[in-house]
């Protein structure tokens, strides 16, 4: 599977968006982690390891502590894929505000007549 699907299938889940928001503000360790979840560590655990191997987080050692932290170049390649349809979109809201703006100029000219 290629890098950008893999980030998609990973992020495809609620609980692993959450995660990711939640390592936006900061590193954590996984109890940290887990914290706010009604879930098992376990599955915490499975959850970090599809981030992981999506190339999304990495994980650290610190003495017993594995913190985890969010890598942004990652997210970059996300936001580069978006970019272009981004673009496309607002090129697609240029000529729809054009074409409105034309169809009131229309009616003002119609109605002064």
């Amino acid at each position: 599977m290629d890098h950008l699907s893999a980030a998609f299938s990973a992020l495809a889940d609620p609980t692993r968006r959450a995660i990711i928001a939640r390592l936006a503000e900061n590193e954590a360790t996984v109890n940290e982690i887990a914290e706010p979840f009604d879930i098992s560590l376990p599955a915490i655990s499975r959850h970090l390891k599809v981030l992981e191997n999506a190339g999304l987080i990495s994980r650290g050692r610190d003495a017993q502590w594995r913190p985890c932290k969010l890598e942004p170049q990652a997210l970059k390649g996300i936001d580069d894929w978006l970019e272009f349809y981004r673009h496309f979109w607002d090129q697609r809201f240029d000529k729809m505000g054009a074409y409105l703006a034309r169809i009131q100029k229309q009616k003002k000219k119609k109605g002064k007549s």
